[in-house]
Parts: C-alpha cells; structure tokens; sequence
C-alpha cells in the first residue's frame, strides 16, 4: 500500500481515507480471490467477533460453509463452549442447517426465530427425529401466533435428496424445474439440511471453510487468567481451529504469560492474541507465540472504552502499523472492529490486515444469538451488548459470590443493551457476506488485484476531509 501524494501528519480511521483507482486487467471480480493468509483455512477474509450477542454456532457454521469463520465468546461456560465446537463440526459444509420444531410448537414459537422472509422455512421433527414435514417462511406470517405449526402442514412440501445434488448448481437447476424456493434435504428418510434457489446459488460460489476430514471450522475464545492451559487444551480436544486468546488490553504481562503457556502446549492450531494497536505489542506476543494479533482498541459501535479511559487508537493507523510489524516477524493480524460499510473492510485489507472482525454488524441477523423482537412500529430487532458491559459481566462471572459479582459490576463499561434491527433487504448474515463480498471484490479489480497480496502491493490510499467523506455517500432522498 501507498499513499496517494500525501502523507499523514496524523493518526486516521476508515472514514479519513479513501482508495485511488489504478490500471487493472481484472475483467470481473469473480476472478478474484479473497482467500487471507493468516493459517484460518478461510476463503474470505471475514471472522465474526467474541461477542455473545453475535457469535454463537448457528452464526459460525453458517459463516464458515461460506468461508469465514467465527470466533465462539469465552463467556460460555467451558462445557457449554466445548458442546457448541462440536455442533458446529456436524453441521452440512454443503446444506443450510434446518431450523427445527416440534409438531406442537406454534406458530410464534417460529416467529421468535425467524422472520416471515422468502428464501427460509423450518422443519418440523417428531420425537424421534423423523421427518414430518416443512413450512416456508412467508406462511407464517398469514397465520395465527397460537396456531401449532403441524397443523398448518397439508401434504407437505417436495424435498429434495441429497444423492441428487451432486453439486449446487444441480441443485439450483432442480429447484428452479420443480418450482421450489425452499426445500428440505433428505437422505434415506432423514434431514440432512435445508437449501433455498439463492444458498444453492451461493453454494456455486463460496468455498467452504472446511478442516482435513471436510468439517467447518470454528474458533473459540479464552481468557487469560485462570487454568488457561487446561482450558486452551479442552478446547482443542472438542475441535476446535483456532485459539482466540482476549482481553481488552492485550499489551500486558498477563497476555504475554497466557500466549507463552498455549504455545509451550504445542496444540498444533492457530494462536490469536489480542487486543493490540501497537508494533511494540506485536513484538511482545509475536515472542511469546502468536501467529495472529488482534487489531483495536475502542472501535467497536458498542465499545466505550475511549470516550471512559481516552484509550485507544484510530483504526486504520493502528491496522496499518501492526500489520507492517507483523508481516516483518511472520505474523499477521485481524482488523477488528470500527467497520460500518464494505469500503471499510476493503480499506482494512489495503491497509494490511489478512481478516477483519465484524461484530455489532452481524447481531441484527437472523442467525445471530437470541430471539427476535419487534418495535411498536413493527420492525424486527435483536438485543446486543458490549463485552465490558454490567450485562456481559454478569453473564461471565454468574458463579461467583454476590459479593465478588457487585464489586466487578462496580466498574463495568460499554452499552448493555441496545437494539440491532435487520436489514429487511438483507435479514440473514449470508446477504451481509453477500454485500460485503462483493464490494471488496470490487474494490481489488480497481487496484487490478486478483488476491490479497496484490492488493495490500497495489492499494493506493489518500486522504479526505470530513467533506470528502460525505461525498462519496449516497443521498437517502430524492433531490
């Protein structure tokens, strides 16, 4: 990366910068590669954030069949963290995995879980796991709340069987003949997932984020105080890919002690450290064992770590700097937080960065944790909070003595709650890879890159006022 006849006299965020086209002979931005370097396996260079409100194992299997991956949150019990690596693991690489329900659930049972939007359905299983049958998303919302969903099953829907579906396309192509929008995917009888026109589709041109025996990979998060070795160990023994080793200030002794021990364990995955903004700590944790250095201090939309402490760094300077000290140590680093819109991912890469961490972004999904709610006017939203908030520190010391509980709730910060609403154009995290995707692909064939290197080689950035800025978006309203 270069900058475009300036050079900053200080530190900038995404929205300071800008990319200057160049020459390209890159006709279409499906021959790009966005595969990052950084020992993840994935195909895209998107990993889904530590946060309870956003990474749980329905969001990391969908986000590695469509080749990211996702970073489970060390507030899970360790038992509970352990069960849902091995969830994740026997999810389809090649299938939606179907949102199920009991005959005798309702109507608002569903609805709790997913919207009335074209493209989903759920499966309903009886007791024993046998099919019953399958209702398409958009029938619910035409029916009571109290309505049990068997009932609303006549004849069921055509299915499709996994023998015959050799490859997406095939099953785009059946699909398309049958008439069918959405359809269960069974094999001698059982489900063995879901697929709708557009997952078919994606299945044609997403690689999925699969380890040595065809599993998705996923990655879990630790903590740094406590058994770090025993818990760094049964998480490896679950499965999992990568170990995310966190805490808001990742330049401490503590940090640096915890990464020294996993990597002494020799555990044979991916060690993530963080978080950082500088190249000193990028040396430190490099030392001590990392191959990953999580990037940001206070760019998060539920973080308030600067406006409470003044700590902190503008992330594209901080992504910048530590990218540039890692690469030179063999190492490389996740940009993670403060994007809002594709440019910024995009600029995240030119600045270096092998992957970047989305989080609040991600929670106003379908597949994100917790239940759906709606707003007096009727817009659907779900719940999401900060890691440092009264909310998720209740949630990761709940075994603690009330005593011991109130004093840690004495110095909480960032926002408990706030409300995520869904994109009602792009209700599910694939539409949001989907976008983003695409404007990073994009984004290389300006530079007339065909994979990261080339684009971190390539990207010409510079500079622009708020102005600038404010240019470049598009007007909400007519003129």
């Amino acid at each position: 990366m270069e900058f475009y006849r300036t050079e900053p006299s200080h530190d900038l965020t995404y929205s300071d910068v800008f990319l200057v086209p160049s020459r390209s002979g890159v006709t279409s931005r499906l021959d790009v590669s966005l595969a990052p370097d950084d020992g993840s396996g994935a195909s895209v260079p998107i990993v889904s954030a530590n946060m309870n409100s956003i990474t749980g194992p329905r969001l990391a299997s969908s986000l590695a069949r469509r080749g990211g991956i996702g970073v489970l949150p060390q507030d899970l019990h360790l038992q509970d963290l352990a069960e849902s690596i091995r969830w994740v693991k026997a999810q389809s690489a090649r299938f939606d995995t179907p949102y199920t329900f009991a005959p005798e659930s309702t109507v608002a049972d569903a609805l709790a879980v997913l919207p009335p939007v074209a493209g989903q359905g759920i499966v309903l299983q009886g007791d024993d796991g046998e099919y019953v049958g399958c209702i398409v998303a958009e029938r619910l919302a035409t029916a009571l709340p109290d309505a049990r969903l068997g009932d609303l099953v006549h004849g069921g829907l055509a299915s499709l069987d996994a023998d015959d579906v050799e490859t997406p396309r095939r099953a785009f192509d059946l699909m398309v003949d049958a008439g069918l929008d959405f359809a269960p995917v069974l094999h001698h009888g059982r489900v063995v997932g879901t697929l709708s026109r557009r997952s078919a589709l994606r299945g044609t041109i997403y690689e999925p984020n699969v380890d040595a025996e065809g599993r998705l990979r996923v990655a879990a998060a630790v903590g740094i105080n406590g058994d770090v070795a025993a818990k760094a160990s049964a998480l490896v023994a679950a499965g999992v890919d990568m170990l995310v080793l966190d805490t808001a200030h990742g330049h401490q002794e503590g940090m640096v002690r915890a990464v020294s021990i996993v990597r002494d364990l020799g555990l044979g995955v991916p060690i993530v450290a963080g978080n950082i903004v500088t190249a000193d700590a990028v040396a430190d944790l490099v030392e001590a064992g990392a191959d990953v250095l999580k990037v940001g201090v206070g760019p998060g939309a539920m973080c308030t770590t600067r406006m409470m402490t003044a700590v902190g760094r503008p992330q594209f300077s901080a992504v910048l700097e530590t990218a540039e000290a890692a690469r030179e140590l063999g190492a490389r680093v996740w940009a993670d937080g403060g994007v809002r819109y594709p440019r910024d991912v995009a600029l995240a890469l030119a600045a270096g960065a092998s992957s970047v961490m989305i989080g609040s972004w991600f929670a106003g999904t379908i597949e994100a944790p917790g239940t759906l709610a709606r707003d007096p006017d009727g817009r659907l939203y779900k719940e999401s909070w900060g890691m440092a908030s009264t909310k998720a520190v209740r949630e990761r010391f709940d075994r603690l003595s009330p005593y011991e509980l109130a004093r840690k709730e004495l110095f909480a910060e960032g926002i408990s709650s706030s409300s995520i609403y869904l994109d009602p154009l792009r209700p599910s995290l694939e539409d949001l890879i989907d976008m983003i995707t695409s404007g990073v692909r994009s984004s290389f064939t300006y530079a007339g890159a065909r994979d990261l290197a080339e684009f971190r080689d390539r990207a010409r950035v510079g500079i622009q006022s708020a102005a600038g800025y404010e240019e470049g978006k598009a007007l909400p309203v007519s003129w």
